[in-house]
């Protein structure tokens, strides 16, 4: 809007320069013309003569339209078509401007205005040579009228065409931002729309399908390989792992005995984070929905607290809980169950002996707060994005049972419900905090 309207207003700062601006300076010639022209006749022909030219020309311009005047040394007037010397005019570079009126002698009425230039005579005496500049000043005033009006519309035409251009601008921005967060909320099935214009926003919307095509193709080629590694080797697993149980059983040696069922404890280890592959590949790609329901979270995470309350109590630890009664949650019961299970499991395993494990359910109008405080080891700062990756442990952590796996499950789960973690500093210790809405929008792209 500033842009465009700061170019109509050099246009008709042109325009006015070109007419008003030219007028004045041809009322100007004009007049420095004359007087040139009269100092050239009283040369020759003196001051009878010069009298006799003003004269001469006041006869020939019955309207009045250039003024004259000369005056004696006392100002007495000796030709002209003005009665005295005007005394209230203004000087202005050598300039007078001045009104015709009655009280010079103006033959009309109205009030005019005029101006002229002076030129002294030898002998004192002195020449007054000007014009009436009324039409001037009346088109003059015309193209300022012009400009101003020009102006005010063209700052409405401006803002109107500037809100125009914002809110279709907005709209395709907004579109574009709407269909990214369903996206990013996990519907990679979505592509952002265009319109067929061809312009800049379509191209951006075609570079960035193409993109989310070439980014789903990748992962369903990565999680593709990873749930069939996960797949084919669970069953082989399985098989090693009867077949140890089995030597188990015939085993005699105590030594003998003890080994096997390392082995089997090792097995059972690897069957469990191939099924915790093979949920999260699930929750990602398929059947995520199906035990959608409305149940009470307050009397899941009861359950969740109070099974794990016995394994707190093994390590000495305090066990909080703080559970507000009567929080109706839509979800899979199930898997947020599971969830709360490895939050617990995971607080009551990295704080030691004698620390604290607290659990609390909170809710208001909109959202939901489920959290799980521990005083154990916690996670760095810097570290607290990337343990969400499959697989990933922090450092301090690694001596610990354990598979890198459980938050991501929890991630995975978050997003299903359209809800979102957050990691916190206990000091000491750590926080997980799980944030749900009143009505979660997962249904709507499954």
């Amino acid at each position: 809007m500033v842009l465009f309207a700061t170019s109509v207003f050099i246009l008709m700062g042109f325009i006015y320069w070109a007419t008003a601006g030219y007028m004045s300076s041809q009322t100007d010639e004009t007049i420095e013309a004359e007087i040139i022209g009269l100092a050239e006749q009283y040369q020759r022909q003196g001051l009878n003569g010069l009298i006799s030219v003003i004269r001469e020309r006041v006869a020939r311009d019955p309207n009045g339209k250039s003024i004259y005047l000369f005056t004696a040394r006392d100002f007495i007037k000796l030709a002209g078509n003005i009665s005295k010397w005007p005394e209230d005019g203004e000087v202005q570079d050598g300039w007078l401007n001045f009104t015709l009126d009655d009280a010079l002698g103006w033959p009309t009425a109205e009030s005019r205005p005029a101006r002229a230039r002076v030129f002294i005579v030898p002998g004192g005496l002195r020449l007054l040579v000007g014009r009436d500049v009324n039409e001037f000043m009346a088109v003059k005033n015309l193209v300022e009228r012009a400009i101003n009006f020009g102006m005010g519309i063209t700052f409405a035409l401006a803002m109107f065409g500037g809100i125009m251009m914002s809110r279709s601008t907005s709209k395709r921005v907004e579109l574009i931002n709407q269909t990214s967060q369903k996206i990013m909320r996990g519907n990679l099935s979505l592509r952002i729309p265009d319109r067929g214009t061809n312009d800049e926003f379509d191209q951006l919307a075609r570079n960035l399908n193409e993109m989310l095509d070439r980014i789903v193709h990748l992962m369903e080629g990565v999680r593709h390989v990873s749930d069939n590694i996960a797949h084919d080797l669970r069953t082989p697993l399985t098989r090693l792992r009867n077949q140890l149980e089995n030597t188990l059983l015939t085993v005699d040696r105590d030594q003998d005995r003890e080994q096997v069922g390392k082995s089997v404890a090792e097995a059972d280890q690897l069957l469990a984070t191939f099924n915790a592959l093979l949920r999260i590949a699930r929750l990602e790609v398929g059947d995520k929905v199906s035990n959608f329901e409305t149940f009470d979270l307050s009397g899941l995470a009861q359950d969740a607290a109070e099974l794990y309350e016995a394994l707190a109590e093994d390590k000495q630890q305090k066990f909080s809980i703080i559970i507000e009664p009567n929080v109706p949650i839509m979800g899979d019961r199930d898997l947020l169950f599971q969830t709360l299970c490895n939050l617990i499991d995971n607080a009551i395993k990295y704080t030691p002996e004698g620390g604290n494990i607290d659990i609390s359910l909170t809710s208001n109008q909109n959202e939901t707060f489920l959290s799980v405080a521990d005083s154990g080891i916690g996670i760095p700062v810097e570290e607290r994005e990337r343990v969400f990756q499959r697989f990933y442990r922090v450092a301090k952590s690694r001596s610990l049972p354990g598979n890198g796996l459980g938050l991501s499950f929890v991630l995975a789960v978050m997003d299903l419900h359209q809800g979102k973690i957050t990691l916190k500093d206990n000091q000491p210790g750590l926080l997980i905090e799980l944030q749900f809405p009143k009505q979660p929008k997962a249904l709507e792209h499954k």
